[in-house]
């Protein structure tokens, strides 16, 4: 499968707002970033961030060091878009984040909410955690959700994986430590509940 062209074809065809993954606001992730790293300097890499709201959060709550990375130059577009005249404040990123050309030691959190599960291969699944250790600063946090043990078995027409917090941290590896794990109940725009996991594991590298 071309990822770029599913993803590419999802945001060409469909309003942001009519996505399962839509929020107004992305409570959970900013609420775990603003615990993982309260500085408002703190570099933050949102993975798989498109057309997610959880920009124009953080740009709320103060942050000014943050970047956006998608596989989908639409949903970016999207998302530059809305936030308007703040969108100079932020790097926009169109990349697959299995292949990206990331700076190395760059962030002190990188936010990934529901990517990782739909990497159901195991290279794929270590390849992204070799680029989570390559860009994160030591001591950085990453903050993941996935769809939970009893969450979707599929989503946007893919398969996917599901996790608890122990299997989530366990697939991150020894360098990561698990500090706090959270339920999420999330409702799609058309009132389907998705139980998702969140993780926050701070990288701590031999």
């Amino acid at each position: 499968m071309d990822r770029k062209a599913h993803w590419e074809r999802v945001y060409e065809t469909k309003p942001a707002t009519e996505v399962s993954w839509f929020q107004t606001h992305a409570d959970v992730s900013r609420e775990l970033i603003e615990s993982a790293a309260p500085g408002r300097d703190s570099a933050i890499v949102d993975i798989g961030g498109g057309a997610s709201v959880l920009v124009d959060d953080l740009l709320a709550a103060g942050y000014s060091r943050l970047t956006v990375l998608d596989i989908s130059r639409a949903a970016l577009d999207q998302a530059r878009a809305r936030v308007g005249s703040m969108a100079d404040r932020v790097a926009w990123l169109d990349a697959d984040v299995l292949a990206a050309d990331l700076p190395r030691a760059a962030f002190d959190v990188w936010h990934d909410r529901a990517v990782f599960h739909f990497l159901t291969d195991a290279d794929d699944r270590r390849r992204y955690v070799a680029q989570a250790r390559h860009a994160l600063k030591p001591g950085g946090a990453i903050v993941i959700g996935t769809f939970a043990e009893d969450g979707p078995l599929k989503c946007s027409g893919l398969d996917v994986a599901r996790y608890s917090a122990e299997q989530l941290a366990a697939e991150l590896g020894a360098d990561f430590t698990l500090i706090t794990s959270r339920r999420h109940e999330h409702t799609t725009p058309w009132g389907a509940p998705q139980a998702f996991t969140f993780c926050v594991c701070r990288f701590q590298p031999a």
